[in-house]
């Protein structure tokens, strides 16, 4: 493989960035998928993975460079050590496309240029592992970028994944077609791109008629000073005064991750006179904080205040059964591997609130008054399948929150948004937003916006959020139809194939029967 190989395979990886957003450049996927299969289109399966290596090298130093904003503030190391571990997790993360493209290519010795039709499952299958290995890193999915095209009306039916699988499909076909002049690979590739303008007009989600009025509160407390013992106070005041004043017009008040900063039991007696005052006004909120118990921390949310409609089920104490506690914990930002080696190397390895436990997989929706909310704490959110597995058909809304402050003014919290976004389309349900200082947004159960906060703004954001009805056909079969539609394409590879070598076959057949 030669220099301009590379740097091509590179720039292809790298433009991606634009794809995402903020940038929202949706078109631009197919162009790279159509480069990168051109590139590919003559390699052995060795120099297939060299390209795919190099793709994911641009790909995700360009996507994930917001990292290094919480590596060079908050990790204590010095400038070569912090850029040194990005490149080790780029160079890591960049195994999986790598991995995609050789085994496409590796089919090809039993298939020949119908190996094509493999790539989308070996995508599939390198993209699930990158998902899964090391606990998942699941960020910058292909199929996010099409959070606000008309492709992402594919998200109910086949989920981010299916759109992944849509849009290999599709550049397949392209490149195909350009190659042979076969109609039908580019009738295809219309037909994919046709289909999803048809698709909300058979969308079994409803308006129930019913209404919540949230309110998302958010903070903006800076980083350097949140976990400081002096500023507890001064910080749980901040949300209380951005919210107190809405008690009586709002049914439901979120406060974003770990904005109680002082953990319970430590904070009962506060709690408790918060959720008294909610019950006296018939609402309710729901905040993270850090539990302890069991000598073990959990990332956490609380629901204080009125969780039925016209009575307590449950009254807030500490240990109550209406909690969320996260389960896809963050590595070195929330446990540290090998901690008793890595901890004294750098502030990085120690940070604060950096060695919690982990929450059940699946647990039971939070209520608030009469309302069913599904929980994920910031990093979960990019998990779908946990998601979905959380999500249940009497849930009314899901509900995330997060502290993307580490990430400053870099586009990590728009791609996170976009991703909260992706599971609101997926799931068919209403999205809740909160974090301490942006993105802060409710999103409607179709993933379109209905409301946002000015980012590094101390506001409360007041929403109506209508209630749904209906199941999404990614909600029944979650990933399952990404893997059917990839192994559809695969399929159909390998019966070319066969057809290659038996040309005469139906023709034969045909005449035995006349």
């Amino acid at each position: 493989m030669n220099n301009k190989t590379r740097i091509a395979a590179l720039l292809l990886g790298g433009s991606l960035i634009f794809s995402y957003a903020p940038f929202q450049q949706a078109w631009l996927v197919l162009p790279v998928l159509v480069g990168l299969l051109w590139l590919t289109r003559h390699a052995s399966p060795s120099t297939a993975w060299r390209i795919g290596y190099y793709f994911g090298l641009g790909w995700f130093s360009a996507g994930l460079s917001w990292i290094y904003v919480s590596i060079d503030q908050f990790g204590g190391l010095p400038v070569p050590a912090s850029v040194g571990v990005l490149a080790a997790l780029f160079l890591y993360l960049s195994l999986f496309p790598a991995l995609a493209l050789y085994l496409w290519k590796y089919t090809e010795r039993w298939l020949g240029s119908a190996a094509i039709a493999m790539l989308p499952l070996t995508w599939l299958i390198a993209e699930s592992l990158r998902g899964w290995l090391f606990t998942g890193f699941p960020w910058l999915e292909l199929g996010y970028t099409q959070t606000d095209s008309w492709l992402g009306n594919y998200a109910p039916w086949l989920g981010g994944s299916g759109i992944t699988t849509v849009l290999w499909a599709i550049a397949i076909c392209l490149v195909v077609w350009a190659q042979r002049r076969q109609k039908r690979f580019g009738l295809t590739a219309f037909v994919l791109l046709v289909v999803p303008f048809a698709l909300p007009w058979l969308s079994p989600i409803h308006n129930t008629g019913e209404q919540a009025r949230v309110l998302l509160v958010q903070g903006n407390i800076e980083q350097s000073i949140k976990w400081n013992p002096d500023q507890h106070w001064q910080s749980l005041m901040t949300y209380l005064d951005l919210s107190r004043p809405h008690y009586d017009s709002h049914d439901i008040i979120v406060w974003p991750e770990s904005a109680v900063t002082m953990p319970e039991p430590y904070t009962d007696d506060v709690l408790t006179n918060i959720h008294n005052a909610l019950v006296a006004t018939d609402t309710t909120l729901i905040t993270g904080i850090i539990d302890y118990q069991n000598r073990e921390y959990f990332n956490t949310m609380i629901v204080l205040g009125q969780d039925a409609p016209h009575n307590i089920i449950e009254p807030y104490a500490h240990g109550h059964t209406n909690r969320y506690q996260k389960h896809q914990l963050l590595p070195i930002g929330e446990f540290v591997p090998f901690e008793d080696l890595l901890r004294p190397l750098a502030p990085l390895f120690d940070l604060p609130m950096s060695s919690f436990s982990r929450g059940d997989y699946q647990q039971a929706n939070l209520r608030a008054n009469g309302f069913h909310l599904a929980g994920a704490i910031c990093y979960e959110i990019a998990f779908p399948e946990q998601v979905r597995d959380n999500v249940q058909t009497s849930t009314d809304y899901i509900l995330t929150v997060s502290n993307d402050t580490w990430f400053g003014a870099s586009h990590g919290p728009a791609q996170h948004m976009q991703i909260a976004r992706m599971r609101a389309l997926e799931l068919g349900r209403p999205l809740l937003r909160a974090t301490n200082n942006g993105i802060s947004a409710v999103v409607d159960a179709f993933g379109n916006e209905l409301g946002r906060a000015p980012q590094f703004t101390a506001t409360a954001l007041s929403t109506k959020v209508d209630v749904v009805t209906g199941q999404t056909l990614y909600h029944k079969i979650g990933s399952l139809g990404a893997w059917l539609f990839a192994g559809f394409i695969a399929l159909i590879g390998v019966l070319l194939r066969l057809a290659s070598y038996f040309p005469n076959f139906g023709v034969v057949k045909r005449k035995q029967n006349q």
